[in-house]
This record gives C-alpha cells, structure tokens and sequence, in this order.
C-alpha cells in the first residue's frame, strides 16, 4: 500500500476515527503545541552544542516498540516536509497504513492544522511525550 495524503481537516477525521496522528517534530516543537491527542515521535532533534538539527537515531526502532506496521498512523510535521520523509522511512519499513498529513502544523503551501482552527494544545499526557515513547523501546 502506498502513502496516501490528506489535508489537515480530513487527517482530524480519522483521527477521530482512531487513527494515530505522530507529529515528528522536534520535542521542543512538539512542547509549543500540536494536535490534540498526537504522540511525538521526532524524526530530527537538535544538537545539544550546536543547535543543528540531526536524524534522531532511534526513530524507526522506537515507531516499531510502540505501533504495529498495520496500524492508522498519522504523520505530521510543521508544514508537510518532514512528515513526508518520515512516512517514506516507514513505508520501507514494512509500515502499510500512512497518510501524511499535508501543511502539518501550522501550515505551508496547503492550510495546517493550527490555523484552521483544529484542536491544538501544549499540554499531553506523560505517554504522548517522545520520553515514554522512547523509554518504552528500551
């Protein structure tokens, strides 16, 4: 199955539906708000020195701990860009139910899900946070 890609009001559909919406931006991102109810799975994390953002070395194996290949996931990232390539990776990883989520967050060629008014949030619950997440791949 390929990826398919939805605007952000049918990416809230089915997540309300049941599908899983990760929203791989980096924590810090994450932390300033994103959907309700997303996890965050970063795909990039910047360097703790530098400020540059790097491949987060544990992204594959810790989508595999924590979602089954066949599960509806939700991929989104700022704009569109990064939720893209995450949802490739995971197509080469075996993952067979992904849309990506097109404008991501706050948007970019096509609305995000901030401006169109869509439940958003900063706070989440301790097993939304990448912490649990990558704790619970360990």
């Amino acid at each position: 199955m390929s990826i398919t890609h939805a605007f952000v009001t049918d990416a809230h559909a089915a997540q309300q539906g049941g599908s899983m919406y990760v929203d791989v931006r980096s924590t810090e991102e994450f932390a300033h708000g994103h959907a309700t109810g997303a996890v965050n799975v970063p795909l990039l994390e910047p360097d703790e020195d530098t400020g540059v953002m790097l491949p987060n070395p544990d992204f594959v194996r810790v989508m595999k701990a924590n979602f089954p290949p066949d599960a509806p996931l939700l991929i989104g990232c700022q704009s569109g860009g990064r939720s893209a390539r995450a949802a490739r990776m995971l197509e080469t990883f075996g993952y067979t139910n992904l849309t990506n989520i097109l404008g991501g967050f706050c948007g970019g060629q096509d609305p995000g899900w901030e401006p169109s008014g869509l439940p958003s949030t900063t706070a989440a619950s301790p097993h939304q946070h990448y912490a649990a997440l990558l704790a619970a791949a360990d």
